[in-house]
Order: C-alpha cells, then structure tokens, then sequence
C-alpha cells in the first residue's frame, strides 16, 4: 500500500487502485503507528485513475512538519568517496573512524521549506563547483520511533565544499531545495526486505550521463539503531524523516549540472524524479 499527498488531501494507492481522500491534517494521518490499517479499513472513494501517470500532476511532497534528518558514511562506497574528498584538508580519518564507530553520523537535512516532491526543481549551490545527488531509502517514523513508512530521498550535497573541511557539512548539505522526497510513502506493513534495490540514473541532454545501483545488503547499519540513536534526548511530535545514506557516488570527475534530470528507483517504492534548475 502506498499513501499520497495532494492539495485537496490523499490517495491511496492498494491492489492497483486509487482512492481519494479528503484530511484536515497531513500530520495526523501519517503519524498513526496502525497507519496501514486504519487506511485499509477506512479506504475513500475510488478514483478513475488507473495508472500513477494519470495522479503524477497532483502530488505533492510527502510531508507536513516534520524535520529530515540523515544518516552518513553507512555504506562501504559513501566511506570510500568522503575520504577521498576529505584527504587534501586532513579529514580523511574522520569518515574511517564514523564508519566503523558504534555511534552513526546523524545531521539534520531539511526543515519541510527545503524540500521539494516528485517533478520538482532541486538545486546546487552558487558557490559549489562538484555537486552530486544522493539516493537514499528513507524512513517515516512516528512520534515514539517506530518506522511506519518508507520513501524515497535525494539528498543534494555539494563534494567540494564537504571536502573543504568537515566542519562545513551543514553548508555543502542544508540549503533551499537541498533535498527531495517522494513520490509517496510505501506503509509499512513488513520490513523492507534488504534485497530492495537502489537505482540512480542521470539524464544530461536526454541521454545517460551517469547510472549506478546499489542493494540494502551493502548497508552497514540497521534501521533500528539509526532511529535509536536519533531519537536519544530528541522529541518528534510529529515524526520525522531519516535518510538512512547512499551507496552510489559517480566518479569525481562528474558534477550536476542545470537542468540535469535525476531518476531514483527504489524496488516496490517507485521512481522519484526531479530536475536540477
């Protein structure tokens, strides 16, 4: 089962049919810990529609007001990359040290105004000259921690400027439409099973300029502990969003450029497309 945001409220997407629903509050709906079941049980009026091409235009981001947060270095290749990148200013053992560290790497990605859904325009910064996207499954938790859904993240960051210096990671990953989420949320009725497949596929011009796979077995890290840690002397009333890192990194000679079209796929999720403009 999958749940979309719209203008005038939801669609639920469930056995290959669509249903439209009517809702005050975004927030209190996706924050039910009995999420799938209560939308399975109160299913609104079915839609014409029979295809997610047919809703694509009325989406929305899948988010109220909750804070996205991520997760880094969880994947061998991301440890590889950010310790190249960080050589030249003497941070390279930071990534070594965080990787094989009891304690994760946990920031705070985006309030809800830097983040944009499904078709919308992410963005590199002026002052960065080695931008790349991040694919990253990522998780909907609810107020006490439990993991109600999954989604699809794109977490812009800017190399250069993280390789700098670490202590400028807030600068090469926090900005307005660093990041993007969608299309919608698959409800967790099961746990996502570590065989799901990340795809990542760049388009330049109409052609490919960049694809890379990865699967939830290369990640290091379980869910369970990224949201524990997060959730140490912090309070979500509204749940959060927690990117849970990429295992995909395109060679240091590529960079984003305007206008570039970004494709994530995540099995059984969707296709999470943005441009960069």
């Amino acid at each position: 089962m999958k749940l979309y945001r719209t203008a005038g409220g939801y669609i639920v997407e469930h056995q290959d049919h669509f249903y439209a629903g009517a809702i005050a509050s975004w927030d209190d709906l996706i924050v039910r810990e009995d999420l799938e079941a209560y939308l399975t049980k109160t299913l609104p009026k079915p839609m014409d529609a029979r295809s997610f091409a047919e809703i694509e235009k009325l989406l929305l981001p899948p988010i109220g007001s909750q804070e996205v947060w991520a997760s880094g270095v969880t994947y061998y290749r991301s440890r590889n990359a950010r310790m190249e990148e960080a050589k030249i200013a003497g941070g390279g053992d930071f990534y070594e040290r965080v990787y094989t560290a009891e304690r994760p790497e946990l920031f705070l990605k985006a309030t809800p105004n830097r983040v944009v859904g499904h078709r919308g325009k992410v963005a590199i910064r002026k002052d960065a000259t080695w931008s790349v996207p991040e694919p990253e499954l990522t998780l909907l938790a609810s107020p006490a921690g439990k993991i109600i859904g999954y989604t699809i993240g794109n977490d812009m960051s800017s190399r250069d400027i993280e390789g700098e210096n670490p202590l400028y990671l807030p600068q090469a990953k926090v900005y307005d439409r660093s990041c993007a989420l969608g299309p919608g949320i698959l409800i967790a009725g099961e746990p996502i099973p570590t065989s799901t497949e990340i795809h990542l596929e760049i388009l330049r011009a109409g052609k490919t300029a960049f694809s890379g796979s990865t699967a939830l077995t290369e990640l290091k890290r379980k869910f369970s502990t990224l949201l524990e840690y997060l959730y140490r002397d912090n309070s979500f009333p509204s749940g959060c969003f927690l990117l849970t890192g990429t295992g995909i990194v395109p060679p240091d000679e590529f960079t984003l450029q305007q206008q570039d079209e970004i494709h994530i796929t995540i099995t059984g999720i969707g296709t999470l497309i943005n441009t960069v403009g």
